[in-house]
């Protein structure tokens, strides 16, 4: 996919929209227009898709400080396009999980959950993140829930389908491991143990 680096962008955005601007001010309109349309393509592309391109790169890259300051400079995430506001949503969890803050992102995922994503290999990523999330908390009965929803989906990519058998397994080891056992209490019934 195509990509302007991000400060190039706003560079572009400026020189274009003042520069048709002035020559539309000194010259005439039509000479300024190409300049100014330019400018506002360039300026929209930027409020739709944001930073999440070089965001993810660098996230991939390992570097999550620059990453999360890339994702600072998408002045508004609310308007993005609605894959790339999941994304967004789904950077911003990885990177608070990286940084050991597992309320906030499980929050920036369920923020992501209630976006339609183009294809099942994207929500199936958001589901099996809310399931280790869950599982990690030992909240076995909603991890289990987004690995069924996971489950239901249609995933192609094979790093997804890995990753969902990897959280399921966790799953059943664990909520077995953790589950009530039952010692018997005389003949009136049993007493149950954590």
């Amino acid at each position: 996919m195509f990509s302007i680096n991000i400060y190039l962008r706003f560079a572009l955005i400026g020189i274009l929209l003042v520069g048709g601007i002035v020559l539309a001010i000194f010259t005439n309109f039509w000479y300024a227009s190409p300049l100014i349309l330019l400018g506002i393509i360039l300026l929209v592309g930027y409020f739709i898709f944001g930073t999440i391109q070089s965001a993810a790169t660098l996230m991939q890259a390992g570097d999550m400080d620059a990453a999360d300051e890339r994702l600072k400079l998408t002045l508004k995430p609310e308007w993005l396009f609605g894959p790339n506001k999941a994304m967004y949503y789904m950077i911003k969890g990885t990177i608070a999980l990286n940084k050991k803050d597992i309320s906030a992102g499980e929050e920036w995922f369920k923020k992501a959950e209630q976006i339609k994503m183009p294809s099942d290999n994207e929500t199936a990523m958001i589901q099996v993140q809310l399931a280790a999330l869950n599982a990690s908390r030992r909240k076995w009965n909603q991890a289990n829930v987004h690995v069924k929803n996971a489950k239901k989906l249609k995933i192609t990519n094979q790093e997804i389908k890995g990753q969902l058998l990897q959280v399921e397994q966790m799953v059943k080891t664990k909520g077995q491991s953790h589950a009530v056992r039952m010692k018997p209490k005389g003949r009136k019934g049993f007493r149950y143990h954590n």
